[in-house]
């Protein structure tokens, strides 16, 4: 029998494992290890995966737990990525290590193929084959860098969360890698066995009378200013008080910095609601079977989709035209999530009483994704372009927030920037020629020489045309 090896660097990641084997992704092994990465800016000071609530019903189902970060301390795990000629005696090492030591049928099931650690992992086990799983929304988008060949023939499948139903994911397709959608059913029945107790601003109110409010850390991450991201969480604020909820929730992200918190409460306090911040190491997915949830908002977060699609729960977005366009560079991974996010929820602002509901789509989220994913790596998809003509010519109105015109000049799409116009060049000075000006410099020092520098300036002047 195979051994697997699994690998989870997010609560959200481990509990979408658990899920894919309570699916049945994978047939019955000789023995399941799993490796913890604790991948924060500061693994020393932010909880990891191992410090969420409930979590340890998670590492159960495995035979063996073991921690990355401990195993190459003192370097960072989405920075080890040791040469080619460190490869077969660090194999060894790590084989030893965690018991993998002459195994000949190793599986490896890892997330974020295209990055450490798990790029590391698959290097380090040149002979297994890999499963990738797919943690949140990124992996609807296309493979961001391109792969050893070594590696990507290695890989089998894709499996992920049916999020957004109806769009076929990009990621590994060059690599022909088999989507394989794990359930929702299995997925809260995860979520569910975690046992953790929704926080009485949930359990206490009345059905349908909570709004929570998700939030990330688009200021850690670059995307928007800190004073940008506050604006964005005070308007969530505002948005769901606009929408008729007395009673907020407010979770924000671990690696988000605490002054986002300040101008939430104190715009709670403005307009006279309750809001309650809840920053416990928990899963936000661990509330969602809670009646006394109406609405979850935030910007772009996966869980704002998780709610929707596995919970049936009403959500709804704000800040994602600005994300759109703040998202540097184009081929940023967080733009197919952004992108999803603002073409399947509606506007927060759309939720309030009288409010103008927004026109239909005619470009559905499936042809978006090929669209804005064939901007993104045009090389690794050309297939896609057809498509992307179409729509741009097609649809351009409706397009247009989701591409730039730069991008497109660059690829020569439709949309492109016009050409410039060619300046008028100038009429070239007429030099005069090297013997005159030698001739001309040997009379003036000639003059100086004989009337003296004060009379030959004088003279000079009165010679110099008007």
């Amino acid at each position: 029998m195979t051994t697997q090896l699994f690998v989870a660097s997010t609560a959200f990641g481990l509990a979408t494992i658990a899920a894919a084997l309570e699916d049945g992704a994978w047939p019955d092994a000789r023995r399941r290890v799993l490796v913890i990465s604790n991948n924060t800016t500061t693994p020393e000071t932010t909880p990891g995966p191992l410090g969420t609530a409930g979590i340890d019903r998670l590492t159960a189902l495995f035979d063996q737990v073991h921690d990355y970060n401990e195993l190459i301390a003192p370097l960072h795990p989405a920075e080890w990525r040791p040469p080619e000629s460190e490869l077969p005696l660090l194999h060894r090492l790590v084989a030893e290590h965690w018991g993998l030591a002459g195994e000949d049928r190793l599986r490896l099931v890892v997330e974020s193929i295209q990055s450490a650690p798990a790029l590391t992992l698959a290097r380090l086990f040149p002979d297994a084959p890999i499963d990738v799983y797919a943690d949140g929304l990124m992996s609807y988008g296309p493979t961001r860098v391109g792969l050893f060949t070594q590696v990507g023939s290695r890989i089998d499948r894709l499996l992920q969360l049916d999020l957004v139903p109806g769009v076929t994911p990009l990621l590994l397709r060059e690599w022909d890698a088999r989507p394989v959608i794990i359930g929702s059913s299995a997925f809260r029945r995860v979520i569910a066995g975690l046992d953790v107790e929704p926080p009485k601003t949930i359990t206490a109110a009345p059905p349908g009378s909570v709004a929570v409010l998700l939030g990330q850390y688009l200021s850690a991450a670059g995307i928007l200013s800190l004073e940008e991201e506050q604006e964005l969480l005070v308007g969530l604020v505002s948005g769901a008080a606009a929408a008729g909820f007395a009673t907020l929730l407010f979770k924000p992200h671990p690696s988000a910095p605490d002054l986002l918190t300040a101008p939430l409460i104190a715009e709670a306090e403005r307009l006279g609601v309750e809001l309650t911040v809840h920053d416990e190491p928990d899963l936000a997915e661990c509330w969602f079977d809670a009646p006394g949830i109406g609405l979850v908002a935030g910007c772009f977060s996966t869980a704002l989709l998780t709610a929707a699609t596995c919970y049936g729960l009403p959500t709804a977005r704000l800040g994602t035209e600005l994300a759109l366009e703040r998202v540097r560079p184009y081929e940023n991974s967080n733009r197919i999530p952004v992108t999803l996010a603002h073409a399947t929820l509606p506007d927060l602002a759309h939720l309030a009483p009288g409010a103008a509901a927004p026109a239909p789509a005619r470009v559905s989220p499936d042809e978006l994704v090929r669209l804005v994913g064939y901007c993104m790596q045009a090389k690794r998809n050309p297939d896609l372009r057809p498509d992307a003509e179409r729509l741009l010519t097609e649809h351009w109105d409706e397009v247009r927030g989701y591409v730039k015109r730069r991008r497109l000049t660059i690829l020569d799409l439709p949309g492109r920037l016009p050409p410039k116009t060619p300046k008028t060049p100038k009429a070239p000075k007429t030099a005069a020629p090297k013997r005159t000006t030698r001739r001309r410099s040997r009379l003036r020092r000639t003059v100086r020489r004989i009337l003296g520098p004060r009379l030959s300036r004088a003279i000079a002047r009165t010679l110099r045309p008007a």
